[in-house]
């Protein structure tokens, strides 16, 4: 199928940088035209809501990696004294709320 293309998008560019996207394109076996619309093509933008579920869903992330951390400098410290269902119990806990944030799992998904 042709598609006639007769407007100009422009884009300010360094020198370094419009020499670098010729070299990735000639080494694709493309024009620079083409590597811009196939980037560009694939590129997921956010809308202002989205990115903001996103950055909180970065933050819980991170939280939950702490507990993490922490459950493992305790079951380290406390190698002889680990009670097995307690540490089990917290990496469950973790489960689900890593569960929660996912978009496939609910928090009332019965994954565990």
């Amino acid at each position: 199928m042709s598609v006639g293309r007769a407007v100009w998008v422009k884009v300010r560019a360094s020198e370094a940088e419009r020499a670098e996207w010729h070299a990735k394109a000639r080494s694709a076996g493309l024009t620079l035209s083409d590597l811009v619309r196939r980037s560009v093509g694939r590129t997921h933008t956010w809308t202002v809501a989205h990115a903001e579920v996103e950055r909180e869903r970065v933050q819980q992330v991170a939280r939950i990696g702490n507990n993490l951390n922490q459950i493992a400098r305790w079951a380290n410290t406390h190698r002889g004294a680990i009670e097995a269902v307690e540490v089990i119990g917290h990496l469950v806990a973790i489960r689900r709320a890593l569960a929660a944030l996912s978009p496939a799992e609910g928090p009332d998904s019965d994954a565990d």
